[in-house]
């Protein structure tokens, strides 16, 4: 009611905070629009990410400013001042928090930048990259936390609290790491991947039997797409503590393998020559690795291994598949005997009537 009563004292006050932020944020308005277009006459990678990013948090930033240079000139209550003036420190150690975690997004851009992953040979920058993207995101965690605890500590009684607690802070350590035990350990884990690299961004790797990629690394976690387009979501402790493949660990290139299954009168040097021209005709080859030789013999069937060389997984598995079709189309267009079948025997008994016992399968290459 009293301010009802005197509404006349508060215009003033209302009038310079509301003039104060609208100039503040035209201020905001007029600066960026010149800087987003001396961005795109400069092309610069960095400063425009810094102008694309520090746009947010500076929009909050320049009304703060104008609410601090227009409180001395407010003629109102010291109890409103008072409050006034934690608000806007409230809101300026969150302000400062979102810069720093902008300046880090800024920095990774220009890594970015730098460490191209469309090229051929990208696993330093894949390394990288990785790296960068685990510590941003270790860097934007503690971020938060200081600027929590900076925020809390400027109210006067969270202060004498955490004082008092400074004799039981051992004790509150121990209660708290052992709460949150499992996320201490992901981010000690993803601080160990950034430093010493055993996993990054679009490697190849076989987890729990499951064959994917890396797709992301994130604070606490690792995301594998599958090859059916799955999302497998896998602990950062896991790549620590347990055993995994990863088949881009040094290198891209693999070698792709067929196990062709034939009779013993399989034409193996005629097979060698087909397999050469397959690979040749192919551009998933990469011309470095061309063998075919008898791996196996069993009892009914020779086991003929065919290996060559690709650049990467993905055309090594499609590699593996035409091989495999080439070859079994060679064989049956050539040499059908070959492949293996199966046949039924059957034996006359000693006084010549026929008889039929059960019939045995066998492996050969007659009919």
């Amino acid at each position: 009611m009293k301010f009802w009563v005197d509404w006349h004292a508060w215009l003033w006050p209302l009038c310079a905070l509301a003039g104060s932020v609208i100039l503040a944020l035209a201020a905001h308005r007029v600066i960026f629009a010149l800087a987003k277009r001396a961005g795109r006459l400069t092309g610069n990678v960095i400063y425009n990410s810094l102008v694309r990013r520090a746009e947010g948090p500076t929009q909050w930033i320049f009304p703060l400013v104008g609410i601090i240079l227009a409180m001395p000139a407010l003629p109102v209550r010291w109890e409103l001042v008072v409050a006034l003036r934690q608000l806007v420190v409230l809101g300026v150690i969150a302000s400062i928090a979102w810069v720093l975690i902008v300046l880090t997004e800024v920095l990774a851009d220009a890594a970015y930048a730098r460490y191209r992953v469309d090229i051929p040979d990208n696993h330093t920058a894949r390394r990288v990259r990785t790296q960068i993207a685990v510590l941003r995101r270790i860097l934007a965690v503690v971020i938060v936390v200081v600027a929590a605890a900076a925020m809390l500590m400027t109210f006067p009684a969270v202060r004498q609290l955490g004082t008092g607690l400074l004799a039981s802070a051992g004790v509150a350590g121990l209660v708290v790491g052992m709460a949150m035990r499992s996320t201490l350990s992901n981010l000690v884990a993803g601080l160990q991947i950034a430093l010493t690299g055993p996993i990054r961004i679009d490697d190849v790797v076989i987890v729990n039997g499951e064959w994917g990629w890396i797709e992301e690394i994130l604070t606490t976690y690792v995301v594998v797409r599958t090859w059916d387009l799955r999302r497998l979501v896998v602990p950062l402790s896991y790549f620590i503590e347990n055993v995994f493949q990863n088949w881009t660990r040094r290198t891209s290139d693999l070698l792709a393998y067929v196990y062709i299954y034939c009779d013993y009168s399989a034409p193996i040097d005629e097979m060698r020559q087909e397999f050469r021209q397959v690979l040749e005709s192919t551009p998933l080859w990469d011309h470095k690795v061309c063998v075919l030789q008898v791996s196996d013999a069993t009892e009914r069937t020779l086991q003929v291994r065919a290996l060559a060389s690709a650049s990467d997984s993905g055309r090594a598995w499609d590699l593996r598949c035409y091989v495999r079709e080439k070859l079994i189309q060679f064989l049956k267009e050539n040499y059908p005997e070959a492949l293996p079948t199966s046949r039924m025997e059957y034996r006359n008994s000693l006084d010549g009537a026929q008889q039929f016992p059960a019939p045995r399968t066998m492996t050969s290459g007659g009919s």
